[in-house]
Order: structure tokens, then C-alpha cells, then sequence
């Protein structure tokens, strides 16, 4: 990856190349839309056709839209909340109440930065302790109010370090899915990115789980797979296959409930187009969830959980 264009996408950067020399220039006009034409078969047939740790890239693409972006897009005025009012306020994760075109709700998502301020500042998306508290307040405010929830997961994992371990790391992320089995107002989770380990899980259980089309959503990342099983960090492509991480596996296992569909090439190739798709489905899955009765909400979510990796000899 160079920032811009991943490896795999080198034959069309060559074409998109070879149309840019040639418009200005007379009577090529034919072979530009010739040209238009063979590019838009190329990226069809590629980005149909991609492996998992393809899928991977795309997840982290540095381009790829983060949930502020899709926040302020979709959303009529986000009024964030900040801290744990336990021990500090986390920027990995940010939380707050909005409204999507009349509907009240609460936003949690996870949030990586682009620059390196930014990323140093957000922990590169990965929460401590005091970040999946302040999840769980926000939550726990929405519940107060009768508002649905939203998570927006993107995460390579919780924050491993020492300080988050003092801080009862394990505990915070356990007792958000403790507290998220019973929460008595639907709950909505998008897959936006990457959603790794129990630090994405901490706030992705709910009613409907729903991954965007290059998400990729696993116990490990590739990377960290490959060093456990084969002590070689560069075996990620085969770890990513074995993982079977996609949004695709997903649904496929009973994971996921949706895949919201992305343009071609990936998220970040239209923000306006993937904020669309990602603003019907919430709007649809809410409309649906908040017709169904808490008890029966609560009993389907659990139930939902319990069956996961359940299987019949």
C-alpha cells in the first residue's frame, strides 16, 4: 500500500494513467472511451473477485471514510458527550445523541485519526477502560430516554497496554457485554472498518449486526494470527483466509444479519454514496426494531448470541 492505491489495484492506476495523457490531445476521443470502457470491465472484474486479505487492505484503506465522517454526513446536528466521569475522556471512542431525519438516537462509534497527530491522539482507534465506560454511559443515557442505539465499529483491537490494564481493561469491555444482553432499547451495529477482538465485541452486541461489503470482522488480525500459529507475522495472507473474516463469511456463518453494499472500489471511493447506503440501513433496521416489544427485543437478542457457534453432530 502507498497511501493511495493498493497493489492489487495497480492495472487500473495504468489505465486511468494512459486516459489522463490522452485527454487534451485531438482525435483520440474513440480510443479514451475505449479506453473508459476497458478500465470499468477491469475494476468490476477485480474488485469482484477480491481474496480476504484484499478485503483486509480495503478495511484499512488510509482514505476510508471513519464514522465522523459518516456521523456528520448522515446525521441533523451530533451533540457529543464526553468522559467516563471515572477517570478521563478517551478519544478512540466518541459517543452522543443525534438525530437521522426526525429520529432521536445515540451514537457510539470507534475512531481512528488520518494524520499523525490525529491517529496519536485517537490511540490509532484502540479504546482503554475509560472509553468503553463512556460507551456504556451514553448507553445507558439512551436506555433512560427510550432512544435506539448506534454502534459503529472500527478497531483493530482494545488498547493492550499496561495503564489499560490497571484499569480494569478486561472488566470494562466484560461488563459492556453484560450490560448491552439487557439494554431495553434496540441496538443497531455497523461494521465500518476492521472489528477485531473483543475490543470491537464490547460494542457490537445487539439486535441487528450489520458489516459494510469490505469489513472485515475477527477474534485477531491477520497479522497477530500468523505470528501465534506460524511465528511469522508476513503469513497474513494465509491467516486472513483461514480466519474467514469477511462480510461475506459473516453472513454466511449466521454472524452478521445484513451487508451494507459499498461503490466499487471500495468506501472510500465515494463517502457521499457509502453514507447513503449506511443511512437507509439504519433507518430501515431502526423502524423495524422499534416495533417490536422490549421483552421480546431482549429475548431475541440473547437468543441470537446463544446460538452462535452452536452446531449439531
Amino acid at each position: 500500500m502507498n497511501g493511495i492505491w493498493l497493489e492489487f489495484e495497480r492495472p487500473i492506476v495504468e489505465l486511468e494513467k494512459k486516459i489522463d495523457e490522452l485527454r487534451g490531445l485531438k482525435g483520440v476521443d474513440d480510443e479514451i472511451e475505449r479506453l473508459k470502457a476497458q478500465a470499468e470491465k477491469l475494476k468490476k472484474s477485480i474488485y469482484s473477485n477480491l481474496t480476504r486479505w484484499q478485503r483486509v487492505q480495503l478495511a484499512r484503506h488510509p482514505r476510508r471514510p471513519y464514522p465522523l465522517d459518516i456521523i456528520k454526513t448522515i446525521t441533523d446536528g451530533f451533540v457529543e458527550l464526553h468522559g467516563d466521569r471515572r477517570f478521563a475522556d478517551d478519544h478512540a471512542v466518541v459517543a452522543g445523541i443525534t438525530k437521522i431525519e426526525g429520529h432521536s438516537l445515540a451514537i457510539v462509534a470507534q475512531q481512528k485519526g488520518r494524520d499523525t497527530k490525529e491517529k496519536i491522539r485517537r490511540n490509532f482507534g484502540m479504546p482503554h477502560p475509560e472509553g468503553y465506560r463512556k460507551a456504556m454511559r451514553i448507553m445507558r443515557l439512551a436506555a433512560k430516554f427510550g432512544i435506539p442505539v448506534v454502534t459503529i465499529v472500527d478497531t483493530p483491537g482494545a488498547y493492550p497496554g499496561v495503564g489499560a490494564e490497571e484499569r480494569g481493561q478486561a472488566e470494562a469491555i466484560a461488563s459492556n457485554l453484560f450490560e448491552c444482553a439487557t439494554l431495553p432499547v434496540p441496538i443497531l451495529v455497523i461494521i465500518l472498518g476492521e472489528g477485531g477482538s473483543g475490543g470491537a465485541l464490547a460494542i457490537a452486541l445487539g439486535d441487528r449486526i450489520l458489516m459494510m461489503e469490505n469489513a472485515v470482522y475477527s477474534v485477531i488480525t491477520p497479522e497477530g494470527c500468523a505470528s501465534i500459529l506460524w511465528r511469522d507475522a508476513s503469513k497474513n495472507k494465509d491467516a486472513a483466509e483461514a480466519l474467514k473474516m469477511t462480510a461475506q463469511d459473516m453472513q454466511e456463518m449466521g454472524i452478521i444479519d445484513a451487508t451494507i453494499p459499498e461503490p466499487v472500489g471500495g468506501a472510500h471511493m465515494d463517502y457521499q454514496a457509502t453514507a447513503k447506503n449506511i443511512r437507509s440501513a439504519i433507518l430501515t433496521n431502526l423502524d423495524e426494531l422499534t416495533q417490536i416489544p422490549v421483552t421480546e427485543l431482549l429475548d431475541a437478542r440473547i437468543r441470537k448470541f446463544r446460538n452462535m457457534g452452536v452446531y449439531k453432530s
